[in-house]
């Protein structure tokens, strides 16, 4: 289905992304890392899809995450530093693969296994930054 480039479609896409970074704070401390992670992931993407869709874009997708702050990046001004925090919460595990499947892990490593060392709440306060910025920037259109 496509999606409609236009401010409520951005805003309806905001409310998911809210919505999915919200479970993700569920999570915490309950020995599933890779489903803060995996959640976070989730949450960044729509905020990522809602801040290209407030600028009457189609949402294509290429390049990932890091590939969509980079357009967005050098295209607003105002989202300056948008690529470093998305690239931040990749270099701390969140992916939409490597968190939900054992074969992105040596064997006999499991997901959840994978990622016992990450810093849950550091992970969800810089995800929470990354949403407040896209949200103010769709906000301001």
């Amino acid at each position: 289905m496509a999606l409609t480039p236009s401010i409520p479609e951005a805003l309806r896409w905001l409310r998911q992304a809210t919505s999915d970074l919200q479970a993700a704070h569920n999570d915490i401390q309950r020995c599933c890392p890779n489903w803060v992670l995996f959640k976070v992931h989730q949450a960044l993407e729509k905020a990522l899809v809602a801040a290209v869709l407030c600028r009457g874009e189609a949402f294509e997708g290429h390049g990932g995450l890091i590939g969509v702050a980079q357009r967005l990046e050098a295209e607003e001004p105002e989202l300056r530093g948008l690529v470093l925090d998305v690239q931040g919460l990749c270099d701390c595990g969140m992916d939409a693969k490597a968190t939900q499947y054992p074969s992105y892990h040596t064997y006999p490593m499991t997901t959840s296994e994978a990622f016992r060392c990450v810093d849950e709440e550091a992970v969800l306060k810089q995800a929470q930054k990354v949403l407040t910025t896209l949200k103010n920037h769709v906000d301001k259109k």
